[in-house]
């Protein structure tokens, strides 16, 4: 098949299974139809291991979608296609350009359809596709857009067509078929613009040859002195973080106990300023080891320092995620809390990439390409597992286990909320959950969650 069959093909699928429909099954099936054409479509010399394994997550990310459809869930799926279909054409090119790529393409989309000679057949269409090109199909995208437009403008002219029954949502037909040729033409036939291409080497792991000669990096500072910075910078740094973790302990384990919220907006305000504090101690190491100091052998006192500074921030993680764990042992679990540990996991990631930087002589964009990927798998991570299930689970267990809260603010949690209400012979509680998931169950197939098909009434 040819980039014009692909988008065709996609976008009628698009407004076949969106069409009166909520998003649920629909969306994973698209996604999943995306996938393999891809995969079909992908030369053999593209087919590389990320590529492959980008294939086997966007399928695990579609079922999950039709399993949750929740927001992780979305969020992984689309990465995952959009990651794929970038794969799929430019093997080298660094993932970080897959975002403006794709948003260029968003603006440039409208220019680059009315350019048919670059994604429709060059050579002239004989027989029946071209009479039913000629004939139907341009005819009534025009006809569809008119009528809109007049049915807009004047009242008696829509009234001409009000006697008949036609049950068909002329809107939501254009609308859908408009968004999913947008979204079939920008997949399937996205441009690269050559700056691009250009510039890919700017986010390269390793330094060049020309990049480990010794010279200053500022007009105003010779090596010495900038070296000298460095080292003055990292001193300072490393005296005021021991004072600061010190500080920071003593507030947390020490101090007299507060009431629950005072306890709940501290140890969220003290976390904020760990993630904040290690996400500025990578740009120091960034601004300082950028260029000739990764290669310069009077540095290493400085790198000594650096080194010191990482683990030093990497005990402050380790203290804020112990007390984050304790108020989860006290208080319960709750999806702020895990998204807490999921960060400060993050950040220790980030640390030891770092480490890695200056340990391998690594440029910044090393740091970037890497934890792009990291930042992928974790939402993969949110969107596989039934995070609302284990909370639940978890929290059943206490003694101040809050019902309402659980049923109303945790989602999926009703397999192990129905088990509760055996438990406790709460018969009111087991009616509130039967009715959520009768209606879920009464939707039709496509714009169902399957987490609710599998939930007994």
């Amino acid at each position: 098949m040819k980039t014009h069959h692909y988008i065709f093909l996609t976008a009628a699928l698009f407004v076949i299974v969106f069409y009166d429909q909520e998003m649920g099954v629909n969306l994973g099936i698209l996604a999943i139809v995306y996938a393999l054409l891809t995969l079909f479509k992908t030369p053999e010399r593209n087919r590389t291991r990320t590529f492959l394994i980008l294939f086997v997550t966007s399928l695990l990310s579609s079922f999950a979608f039709i399993w949750y459809r929740d927001f992780p869930s979305l969020l992984a799926v689309v990465s995952s296609i959009l990651l794929l279909g970038y794969r799929s054409r430019n093997r080298k090119l660094k993932i970080l350009f897959l975002i403006p790529v794709f948003i260029i393409n968003s603006f440039t989309s409208i220019f680059r359809f009315f350019s048919f000679d670059a994604w429709l057949p060059k050579k002239n269409i004989s027989g029946v596709w071209q009479k039913t090109l000629a004939f139907v199909v341009i005819p009534l995208v025009f006809i569809s857009i008119f009528f809109g437009i007049y049915s807009a403008g004047s009242d008696h002219f829509a009234a001409l067509f009000t006697d008949y029954e036609l049950d068909i949502n002329v809107w939501q037909l254009l609308s859908l078929s408009v968004l999913g040729f947008f979204i079939a033409f920008n997949y399937w036939n996205y441009a690269v613009e050559r700056f691009i291409y250009k510039n890919n080497y700017l986010l390269d792991d390793n330094f060049n040859n020309k990049s480990r000669v010794q010279k200053a990096t500022y007009s105003f500072l010779d090596l010495d002195a900038e070296r000298t910075s460095g080292v003055i910078s990292f001193i300072c740094l490393n005296i005021l973080l021991v004072f600061f973790i010190i500080t920071y302990n003593y507030e947390q384990f020490y101090e007299v106990s507060k009431t629950p919220v005072q306890l709940s907006e501290e140890t969220h305000e003290r976390v904020n300023a760990v993630i904040i504090s290690i996400v500025m101690a990578v740009m120091v190491i960034m601004f300082y080891f950028k260029s000739g100091f990764n290669f310069d052998p009077k540095a290493k006192l400085m790198k000594i320092l650096a080194r010191i500074w990482i683990i030093l921030n990497a005990i402050l993680v380790l203290s804020a995620a112990l007390k984050n764990y304790e108020y989860i042992i006290t208080y319960g679990f709750t999806y702020k809390r895990l998204g807490v540990l999921a960060f400060l996991l993050l950040a220790l990631i980030g640390l030891a990439l770092t480490l890695i930087k200056i340990q391998k002589q690594k440029r910044n964009a090393f740091l970037f390409n890497v934890m792009t990927w990291y930042f992928y798998g974790t939402i993969l991570a949110c969107s596989y597992v039934n995070w609302g299930g284990i909370i639940t689970s978890q929290n059943m267990k206490r003694k101040d286990f809050a019902v309402e809260y659980h049923l109303e603010q945790i989602s999926f949690s009703e397999r192990r909320l129905l088990k509760y209400a055996d438990e406790k012979k709460d018969l009111q509680l087991k009616k509130k959950i039967l009715e959520k998931v009768k209606e879920e169950k009464a939707k039709p197939f496509l714009s169902k969650i399957l987490y609710y098909e599998t939930l007994k009434e």
